[in-house]
């Protein structure tokens, strides 16, 4: 009903005598400030004073007087510099909140077929902090494209290709000799239980696949506990069965992409002058192995001829100078650059009474995902990496991260919905229904909280506008404490007053399935108990 409104608004303002000829920006709706005391506040003016060629003030006062006009609004006021914020009629409110529906028009409406893969950690050790990061926030964005109605997989490619099989053979048998692995092998403890565990009959020959195969089922169990699913696996190796990297460059040959030097095969990434790469790369080496790029441009290929046209990858804080590469690969492939949407999320530095924690007992050099879910718990995880937006670093507090206090972001959202289902059973004891619908006047508390709900949808749209959910962290968070002001002062149960009781049990429902749809988002449980 967010949407309906706005679209009356467009439509007064376009067809008003002192906007009239004028192509105008749409009129964007954001939340007003808390002390304006008002629902909506508007920007618009200020877009518009280069176009008319006045004061954004003077556009902002003409506007409102066409804003009240529409049944929906109570009131209208301009504020310097060119500010419009908007009161909302009670019932309207109350209506929109009533309203269930998430998927949204233009995604309705979209062609987009996008392809979110994430995570695609090497399949040679446990996944580590950063690959948590990874997985919670293409999940989150999976999650919530697919809500709005988008069309949107999710994938994990397995690098399980070149020479790391061979390395982590070498590393296997050599902790299963007692010995130490070689210098370019690796050395995590979790070696050594490797060697442990190979079967009596297995053929030396067979380590590095034994090993690669275990560890990638490991990675696959740990995702299923941190909630995440992806719609395929895609392995390398399947690239290279089907000659998938030969074909590509084939085709970027045909192109007039490619040319020899030295003995290698190189990509001619400069050879456009929009091109955003600012050197050549080698794509096959002196030897007749295709490089890891190659491998990589077969693969968004391979992307774009399944029927995607909108790729979007997220990748480690180390990958900054993979971007302008494959950006002039896409190029080179027939797409527009900007089919091809990087997402690179910044470290997490876990810390712990004040101090940051390096060590990991079982990797060696990095501490693994599985073992940050048993210390802390996947909930914890989940919410705390979805609060940060990808480009920030992260400070992980262990310390917050264990408690059980309002302190902790986690359980004050959580606590709410518990609390919620704890009002619905003492209801139930004492036979007391729920209304379908809210009674008016509304209490300041009430009114927050339905205000509160009915822009649900537009943030999620701003996750996917900034395709980050730390917007839908905030928002249940605010949320939460919208409702802990409510509960404090408006009693819900009231056996003298069955009226009122129903009608606050209704809105006690909107608000429980709001942060139930809102955790679902982000990989994280709504407990009815705590």
């Amino acid at each position: 009903m967010l949407d309906k409104l706005k679209n009356e608004i467009n439509l007064k303002l376009t067809s008003a005598a002192f906007f009239q000829g004028q192509a105008l920006p749409s009129v964007e709706f954001a939340a007003a400030p808390a002390h304006t005391g008002a629902d909506i506040s508007l920007s618009w003016a200020m877009s518009c004073a280069k176009i008319l060629r006045k004061s954004p003030l003077e556009i902002a006062k003409e506007a409102c007087k066409v804003i009240r006009e529409v049944n929906a609004v109570t009131d209208a006021v301009a504020v310097a510099p060119g500010f419009i914020n908007i009161t909302l009629d009670d019932n309207f409110i109350i209506n929109t909140a009533r309203d269930r529906r998430i998927k949204s028009r233009e995604a309705e409406d979209s062609k987009h077929h996008i392809l979110i893969e994430f995570v695609s950690a090497n399949p040679t050790g446990p996944l580590h902090v950063a690959s948590g990061r990874g997985a919670s926030l293409g999940d989150s964005l999976v999650k919530i494209h697919r809500a709005l109605g988008y069309s949107c997989d999710s994938e994990y490619y397995v690098n399980d290709a070149g020479n790391q099989a061979e390395l982590l053979a070498a590393s296997v048998k050599a902790r299963k000799e007692g010995k130490e692995p070689p210098e370019n092998g690796y050395h995590g403890s979790y070696i050594i239980d490797l060697a442990n565990q190979i079967p009596a009959d297995l053929p030396e020959s067979e380590y590095g696949r034994w090993a690669m195969e275990t560890l990638i089922k490991t990675q696959q169990q740990d995702m299923k506990d941190f909630h995440v699913d992806f719609t395929r696996w895609f392995r390398e190796s399947d690239l290279h069965k089907e000659h998938a990297p030969q074909k590509a460059l084939e085709f970027l040959t045909a192109k007039g992409y490619t040319y020899e030097k030295e003995g290698a095969v190189w990509f001619g990434s400069t050879k456009d002058d929009e091109a955003q790469d600012d050197k050549d790369r080698v794509l096959v080496r002196k030897d007749g192995r295709p490089t890891y790029f190659m491998a990589d441009i077969a693969y968004h290929k391979n992307k774009y001829d399944r029927g995607y046209d909108e790729l979007i990858d997220i990748l480690g804080a180390d990958h900054h100078g993979y971007v302008p590469r494959m950006k002039a690969a896409v190029h080179a492939l027939g797409h527009e650059e900007n089919s091809f949407v990087p997402i690179i999320h910044q470290l997490v530095h876990l810390t712990q009474k004040g101090e940051q924690v390096k060590m990991s007992k079982r990797a060696g050099h990095f501490v693994t995902l599985r073992e940050l879910m048993n210390d802390v718990g996947t909930d914890v995880c989940r919410f705390f990496f979805a609060s940060r937006t990808p480009n920030a670093h992260m400070l992980f507090d262990l310390d917050l991260a264990k408690t059980q206090s309002n302190e902790n972001p986690v359980f004050y959202v959580q606590y709410v919905h518990a609390r919620i289902h704890s009002i619905f059973r003492a209801a139930a004891e004492k036979n007391i229904p729920m209304a379908d619908g809210v009674r008016t006047p509304l209490a300041p508390q009430e009114r927050a909280l339905l205000l509160k709900l009915i822009w649900f949808k537009e943030v999620l749209r701003n996750c996917v506008r900034d395709l980050s959910p730390h917007h839908l962290t905030t928002y249940l968070t605010e949320l939460a404490g919208l409702f802990h002001a409510f509960y404090d002062t408006c009693r819900v149960l009231d056996e003298n007053d069955l009226q009122t009781t129903g009608s606050r049990l209704f809105i006690c429902h909107r608000v429980a399935e709001r942060i139930k749809k809102g955790l679902e988002f982000i990989g994280v449980s709504a407990p009815e108990q705590m």
